[in-house]
């Protein structure tokens, strides 16, 4: 060996140690939350995803929170993760969404939705997608001819209801937004053989979204891989016909009127995107569109079965809007009717917070993040669980109890959540659909569907649980496991305002 090569070997090996010397220092000078990294690749993740009722937090996160606080590390989706009960953390990280945080859902789900999905897309294409959908849910739209769908659907499945029958809510809550998301994104009519086609094919598509991601002949993922070819294929035709009759002027091109007044129609004559991205967009808005509202609608029929104070008073506020219909011989909800449902809306927001149908969001540091002490590193996993806040007993007065009347008023204004902690500002921490730049665009019509069918839901049928063990179960998403078996009775029929 040289001179030359001595100095150049002695350099690289004292510069080495140098340099894992001031590593090592940067890593004791981290203050990573506390917890528990679990076994090596799966972590903890079996665990987290453990079955448990939706109206808890679930073993996992009692546990840990218990033992390290709000805020703690574990192993999730194979790789480190930083997991937040904290309210104020969680707020923090949807609104430095694109800045400190990204979405970053696992690729599963980015392989069954679609690459080009609003649910896994980040950046510039996930502000245009998002711009797309919103100017397509705009105001002066729900206020007129979604309103006037989302009434016409209820009442179509309502209607079908038998006096002292028997069914599952779950089944008959997924059918009314399945007919009307079929209806608002391509003009599908409920009953329809092509309706119920895709129907068949969507219901085998859901139960792989929710599945083990195991691709492999008979499993639940493959099937539903095989099922989104098939509903896709099913979209593209919708649209060649579309594009054809565009062409060849048979539809109104006027904004608002017209028979392509649909999602899929508006796309196309108000968009840039190719025909894979239309095909993702529709497919993931009919996913989020149908399966969220479903959910929620079951979960409020669930929770007001057993509080029939509540629906009495519902009954009430929807009695009155209905007498006024009736006196002014007017037939079908307006927009005006909908803004008296103060009390409906403190209904639904209940049924959201303690049902929680979205209980945590996948995103990932982009950069070294200090929040509170704690460092965050770049590239770990973060978990905003947004159903560990809405039911900390810190923030909301007796958690597990149902009770709408916690978000009336009160003399200042403000809402009623726990008397101890008045500087509460439900606002900051009431987060169903998310929040910041990602918050949900569907969330005004998911409202709006709720509120439409519990008014005709509580003015003509009492209903019964025929199952009362039938609990809603989280795993991962929300559902129930027997299907929400009720019977109905009907009550005085001339509470319905019409048929479609």
């Amino acid at each position: 060996m040289s001179d030359l090569q001595f100095f150049l070997y002695l350099f690289l090996t004292i510069s080495t140690l140098v340099l894992l010397k001031l590593l090592r220092r940067k890593q004791t000078t981290l203050n990573l939350p506390p917890g528990s990294m679990g076994w090596p690749f799966i972590g903890e993740t079996m665990g987290y995803f453990k079955p448990y009722s939706a109206t808890t937090i679930g073993a996992f996160m009692e546990q840990h929170i218990g033992r390290y606080g709000k805020i703690f590390k574990s192993n999730l989706f194979g790789g480190p993760t930083i997991v937040s009960a904290d309210a104020g953390f969680n707020r923090f990280i949807l609104q430095n969404e694109g800045k400190l945080f990204e979405c970053s859902y696992p690729s599963s789900i980015g392989g069954i939705l679609g690459k080009w999905s609003m649910l896994v897309l980040v950046g510039d294409m996930h502000r245009d997608m998002r711009a797309i959908s919103l100017n397509f849910l705009s105001n002066a739209r729900l206020k007129t001819k979604l309103l006037k769908e989302v009434e016409a659907h209820s009442l179509f499945v309502l209607n079908s209801w038998k006096d002292n029958s028997a069914f599952c809510a779950q089944d008959e809550a997924k059918r009314f937004t399945f007919n009307l998301m079929a209806k608002h994104i391509m003009s599908l009519d409920p009953g329809e053989d092509e309706t119920e086609k895709l129907k068949k094919e969507y219901i085998t598509f859901m139960k792989g979204v929710v599945s083990l991601p195991l691709n492999f002949p008979g499993t639940a993922y493959r099937r539903a891989l095989q099922s989104r070819s098939t509903i896709l294929n099913f979209i593209e035709k919708k649209m060649e016909e579309r594009m054809k009759e565009m062409d060849e002027g048979r539809l109104n091109k006027v904004d608002g009127v017209g028979d392509d007044d649909d999602l899929l129609g508006w796309v196309l004559k108000h968009s840039s995107l190719v025909k894979e991205q239309i095909l993702d967009l529709v497919l993931s808005l009919l996913f989020a569109g149908h399966e969220t509202s479903s959910v929620s609608i079951a979960l409020a029929i669930y929770f007001l079965q057993a509080s029939p104070h509540t629906v009495e008073q519902l009954r009430e506020e929807h009695q009155e809007i209905a007498g006024a219909k009736r006196q002014l011989g007017e037939v079908g909800l307006n927009w005006d009717d909908y803004k008296k449902m103060g009390f409906t809306q403190c209904v639904i927001n209940e049924t959201l917070r303690l049902g929680n149908v979205v209980r945590f969001l996948h995103r990932k540091a982009l950069k070294n993040v200090r929040y509170n002490g704690y460092d965050i590193l770049r590239g770990w996993k973060v978990l905003p669980v947004i159903a560990a806040v809405h039911l900390d007993p810190s923030l909301f007065d007796h958690p597990q109890h149902f009770n709408p009347r916690r978000w009336q008023s009160n003399a200042n204004g403000s809402t009623y959540l726990v008397e101890s902690n008045p500087t509460t500002n439900s606002n900051n921490i009431f987060m169903p659909f998310g929040g910041g730049p990602r918050l949900c665009t569907g969330s005004e019509l998911a409202k709006l569907e709720m509120a439409v069918f519990i008014h005709h839901l509580v003015l003509n049928f009492d209903w019964d649980l025929l199952d009362p063990s039938d609990h809603p179960s989280a795993f991962p998403f929300v559902d129930f496991p027997k299907g929400l078996r009720i019977r109905v009775r009907r009550r005085d029929t001339v509470n319905i305002l019409h048929k479609d």
